[in-house]
C-alpha cells in the first residue's frame, strides 16, 4: 500500500510561482510513474505532468514551458515547480503514483491540494 501526501498549494497572483511536493510512504520501488493531475470545478481530472523512475517526463500542453516535474527517489518525493501561473491553473492538484508490482499496475492518489491563482 502507498500513501501520498501533498503540500505546497495556496493562493498566488497571476504570473507568480508555486512549488508542490508529494511524499510517498510505502512500497514505491522498481518500475513506477509519479506525477500530478488537476481538477477544476465542473471539469474532469486532467494530466499535468508525470515522471518515471528513470526520469522520463510527460507534460500536458498547458504545462509545457511553464511547469517542471522532478523527483527525489531517495526521498520517494515528487515535485511540481509551477511558474507563470494563470487563472486557468486554479484547481485541486492531485499527486499520482502508478507502481508495477509483479505484472500488475496499481494506481494511488493523494488527497489533493488547492492551487488558486488570482488576477
Amino acid at each position: 500500500q502507498v500513501q501520498l501526501v501533498e503540500s505546497g498549494g495556496g493562493l498566488v497572483q497571476a504570473g507568480g510561482s508555486l512549488r508542490l511536493s508529494c511524499a510517498a510512504s510505502g512500497s514505491i520501488f522498481g518500475t513506477n510513474i509519479m506525477g500530478w493531475y488537476r481538477q477544476a470545478p465542473g471539469k474532469q481530472r486532467e494530466l499535468v505532468a508525470t515522471i518515471t523512475n528513470d526520469g522520463s517526463t510527460n507534460y500536458a500542453d498547458s504545462a509545457k514551458g511553464r511547469f517542471t516535474v522532478s523527483r527525489d527517489n531517495a526521498k520517494n518525493t515528487v515535485y511540481l515547480q509551477m511558474s507563470s501561473l494563470k487563472r486557468e491553473d486554479t484547481a485541486v492538484h492531485y499527486c499520482y503514483a502508478r507502481v508495477l508490482y509483479g505484472s500488475t499496475w496499481y494506481t494511488f492518489w493523494g488527497q489533493g491540494t488547492q492551487v488558486t491563482v488570482s488576477s
